[in-house]
């Protein structure tokens, strides 16, 4: 079992999204995702999403909000916790990531990119607004099986 931090960080009616095309046995390979990745020994959620998202873009986020938990359940890999993040302003200037591609994406055009079924939920309940959520996903491949929010089964 694993932890994550995932931050989705906002420029108006846009996303910073990395392109996961950089990294060899990517479970993310050639999806789009927000930017972070996994804790160090003794981090808590808001200290790695603070160095990943340093280290993956430059920026220093000044105004972050911790928004949800959302277990990754699958048939293929181990259980992940995913701490998940959005951000609303920074410090910086935006460098190359070594895992992908990062590029500003409209909002309303991300659900169009290759990400993962899951994520298109979180992404809703995000932009709705929705109060800090527990969100279960479990996978078979790639294909989303079943969701759980709060403990109540979505699909």
């Amino acid at each position: 079992m694993k932890n994550v931090t995932l931050c989705y960080i906002e420029r108006g009616d846009e996303y910073l999204m990395l392109h996961r095309v950089k990294k060899e046995n990517d479970i993310n390979h050639d999806k789009w995702i927000g930017v972070g990745g996994k804790f160090e020994d003794k981090e808590s959620p808001e200290e790695c999403v603070l160095r990943e998202t340093r280290e993956e873009t430059g920026l220093t986020l000044t105004d972050y909000r911790y928004r949800a938990v959302v277990t990754f359940v699958s048939d293929e890999y181990e259980t992940e916790y995913m701490h998940l993040f959005t951000a609303s302003a920074w410090e910086g200037e935006l460098r190359e990531c070594d895992e992908g591609v990062l590029e500003w994406v409209k909002k309303d055009k991300v659900f169009a990119l290759p990400i993962w079924e899951g994520d298109k939920l979180f992404l809703r309940l995000l932009a709705e607004e929705h109060p800090f959520f527990s969100l279960k996903l479990r996978y078979e491949g790639e294909r989303l099986a079943e969701a759980v929010l709060d403990g109540k089964r979505l699909l």
